[in-house]
């Protein structure tokens, strides 16, 4: 387990570091690719975000939400990755709302920080954040 500290402009330096954000974006996408086509499908996209249980909790805490409003909202977020409305999503369509995602959490960071725990093996996208900038650190201290 490993405690970082980030704010906004580590996460976009994460961002602008194309080669490092195209990887993350890459991994996570053939995680979620759970048939190995080469897109997602809504049911994929579906199970990615309800393991996140973004909707299903309020800060920690278990809220019911009916089924049909719960598959309302995950609609919507297919809906808003899909936007080509080709009824799947391609990692190019990926790319681009994850980039916006990353970088509307930058905003919301701003310039102050946060601290995170987060266990060694988490491989969000904010502990890659992290993990770069530590790198660079690093290189510029060596």
């Amino acid at each position: 387990m490993g405690v970082v500290v980030i704010d906004g402009s580590t996460v976009r330096s994460f961002v602008a570091d194309e080669e490092q954000f195209k990887k993350s974006v890459n991994e996570r996408f053939a995680a979620l690719d759970l048939n190995n086509d080469g897109v997602l499908s809504r049911s994929e996209l579906r199970k990615a975000f309800e393991s996140m249980r973004l909707l299903e909790s309020h800060f920690g805490v278990d809220v019911v939400t009916p089924p049909e409003e719960l598959t309302k909202l995950y609609d919507s977020i297919f809906d808003k990755f899909d936007t080509d409305q080709s009824g799947s999503v391609d990692l190019e369509e990926f790319m681009s709302e994850m980039k916006k995602i990353v970088l509307a959490i930058a905003d919301g960071l701003g310039s102050c920080p946060i601290t995170m725990v987060l266990d060694d093996d988490d491989d969000n996208f904010l502990k890659k954040a992290a993990d770069l900038e530590a790198s660079k650190f690093e290189k510029a201290y060596s």
